[in-house]
């Protein structure tokens, strides 16, 4: 059994085909592609045609392998919409969330509604590219998008959208919005009612298994292509790496390391409350009707956007070469809080790391080393910080950490979090969204019956790497310093949430 599964990051997409069989699920890449933002004028864009296209290609190449596999999905990153008109095209290309448009209007839409009353409608993180700020500034903008719109698609559901010319939501990636009501389970009326955007544009929200239509006759004659169904898997990425995380007790923390670091746990009901608020943690819908409590962490973002820097400056270095420097840079001599706001926008992080602990008073990093070794020693320090929240919302007790994700694939990051949170981390699988996607297909078929017999196979198929804790006394001290220094941080910047402050 065959099955083609689309994972979208940030950064760059791949098309994965799986196979199941007697000895497990086998995964094979197929086709892998950019996905980088465009930027026109002051504004930010991603290039959804090009992400079709090469979607399209995909299909091309798993063709040309003599393959016909019995269903495709797509997952990607949350929050991004595209809007069509009344013949059904698409009226702009999507913006960015880290467009700049959309500052400000989270405070703005917080002081009109209250944060409160927001939270307790959606329990949603709040982040200032959430979708409800999004939509606030183009209907406040006057925009001619929402003026002309009559549907609102995620960007995975776009791209169905454009294989199928079927317009359903899915429900994971729908929650991502911060309009999606998890107690009506339905969008929200009077979120969109305050910021003015027409409920008649929010469609059917689905959950992840549903079979939402097959491959257009059009694209189907242009390939030669035999009728694939397409399923809506649990479209955000990190709804489907939470399905391929390889538990076996119902009680896990996870860790999905990319671009974005994303912890927490599954639950079976949304923890919306005072407490988590204060948190700022976040209640995604998941795969089986579960919810993701998690909190959204800078992640390796901070790393890349350094290696960028330094590319454009001719001091381009490997991956390799910048943990070998990392390992010998002095250990916890610049500690920094990977949420503070400052490293939200795209830019020069290696400088803004430096103005960071020049304000805090530490040793300021020069070298490249020493850069990245300030970035992961803090990354894994915050995830210890996450992971004690995680256990005090939740009322639960992790024995250790499970990562899933490309960014396991940095050994040292893996090796420092198990020393940070003084608990073992099992790392893998490395493709973890692409599998979920793969086993949230398998399970609409009926060759899973649920998302507990998915992980045992995936745990039976993949390998996963063990990292014992090591210095716990160090690392305790350091984990000391670092909640004194980032509390100073936070004192001293008065736009600083309660969720961002360690």
């Amino acid at each position: 059994m065959s099955v083609l599964a689309y994972d979208l990051g940030a950064g760059s997409g791949r098309a994965i085909l799986g196979h199941l069989n007697d000895r497990g699920m086998e995964t094979r890449e197929i086709h892998r592609f950019k996905n980088e933002p465009v930027k026109v004028g002051e504004r930010m864009y991603w290039d959804i045609l090009r992400l079709h296209h090469e979607v399209l290609q995909g299909l091309t190449i798993v063709k040309q392998h003599g393959e016909v596999p019995e269903s495709l999905g797509i997952d990607s990153w949350g929050v991004d919409f595209g809007l069509l008109g009344s013949n059904g095209e698409l009226l702009g290309n999507p913006y960015h969330y880290r467009d700049t448009q959309f500052n400000g209007m989270m405070d703005q839409i917080c002081q009109e509604l209250s944060a409160k009353r927001i939270f307790e409608r959606t329990g949603i993180q709040f982040l200032p590219f959430n979708t409800l700020y999004q939509l606030a500034v183009l209907k406040r903008s006057a925009s001619p998008l929402l003026r002309e719109a009559e549907r609102f698609l995620m960007i995975p559901d776009l791209l169905r959208y454009f294989l199928t010319g079927e317009a359903v939501n899915e429900f994971t990636n729908a929650t991502t919005t911060q309009l999606y009501n998890p107690v009506l389970a339905e969008w929200d009326g009077e979120l969109l009612d305050h910021i003015g955007v027409s409920r008649q544009c929010f469609g059917e929200v689905v959950m992840p298994g549903t079979s939402v239509g097959q491959l257009r006759s059009s694209i189907r004659n242009e390939l030669g292509l035999a009728s694939i169904p397409v399923i809506a898997v649990a479209e955000h990425d990190t709804g489907s790496a939470v399905v391929a995380v390889p538990a076996r007790e119902r009680a896990f923390a996870y860790l999905s390391c990319g671009t974005w670091s994303l912890m927490g746990t599954e639950l079976d009901q949304p923890a919306i409350s005072a407490e988590s608020l204060a948190l700022n943690f976040t209640n995604e819908g998941g795969a089986g009707g579960t919810y993701r409590l998690l909190k959204n962490i800078m992640g390796l973002w901070i790393l890349q956007e350094s290696m960028r820097q330094w590319e454009r400056e001719g001091k381009g270095i490997s991956y390799a070469a910048l943990r070998a420097k990392a390992e010998a840079a002095p250990p916890f001599a610049s500690l920094f809080d990977p949420d503070d706001d400052l490293f939200l926008p795209a830019g020069d992080m290696t400088e803004r790391i430096r103005q960071y602990c020049r304000s805090t008073g530490q040793v300021v990093p020069e070298d490249q080393g020493s850069i990245a070794r300030a970035i992961l020693e803090s990354l894994a320090l915050k995830y210890r910080r996450v992971m004690e929240w995680t256990e005090q919302l939740s009322g639960q007790s992790f024995n250790g950490l499970h990562m899933v994700g490309g960014g396991i694939q940095n050994q040292l990051l893996c090796q420092w979090t198990a020393n940070s949170i003084g608990k073992p981390v099992w790392a893998g699988p490395a493709e973890g969204s692409a599998i979920g996607n793969m086993a949230v297909q398998w399970m609409a078929s009926g060759a899973f019956k649920d998302i507990w017999e998915a992980r045992r196979v995936i745990r039976d198929s993949f390998p996963v790497a063990e990292y014992e804790p090591q210095d716990r006394s160090i690392w305790a001290e350091a984990y000391e310093r670092f909640m004194r220094i980032t509390a100073v941080a936070s004192a001293a910047s008065p736009d600083s949430d309660s969720g961002n402050e360690v």
